[in-house]
């Protein structure tokens, strides 16, 4: 028996497509539920989202992307709206100094630098959910400003 058309096999969380002249099966997860639409008159709950600006800065770069990802994991886990990490240009401090301490001898010098690095992450959530999401573990040195506007 030969079909025309595709099959479809219907399962709790998805549809299975199969089309007999290929032989190949397509698992889809395409399958909505219809929206609700309150009617006019009825109440609506709604939460107030809040946009929401985490700073990150530190000294050593490691640490630093190793807390913007662990932010990042924990925000997707809540299905909230992620958009960062935005790098910022680095700060490098610099000092030059003489190397003797009484000014005699050769005129040598010594340079020394440090850079700041910055990463900025961006959510909108409700506020609750930030105290959740930022109370992971934060790796030494690294500086965290939470920054709550609303949206």
């Amino acid at each position: 028996i030969s079909f025309r058309y595709p099959l479809i096999f219907f399962s709790s969380y998805e549809a299975v497509v199969s089309t007999q002249s290929t032989g190949h099966y397509y698992i889809t997860n395409n399958l909505r539920m219809a929206a609700y639409k309150p009617e006019k008159g009825m109440p609506v709950e709604e939460v107030a989202s809040h946009r929401i600006r985490i700073t990150l800065t530190s000294r050593n770069l490691k640490s630093l992307e190793k807390v913007c990802t662990d932010l990042i994991h924990g925000a997707k886990a809540k299905d909230l709206d992620v958009v960062g990490p935005v790098r910022l240009p680095n700060k490098n401090l610099k000092i030059t100094t003489r190397k003797t301490p009484c000014g005699e001898g050769s005129k040598t010098w010594d340079k020394f630098e440090m850079k700041i690095h910055k990463r900025v992450i961006d959510l909108k959530s409700p506020s609750e959910t930030v105290k959740q999401i930022t109370s992971i573990s934060i790796e030494p040195g690294v500086e965290v400003e939470v920054t709550i506007a609303d949206s």
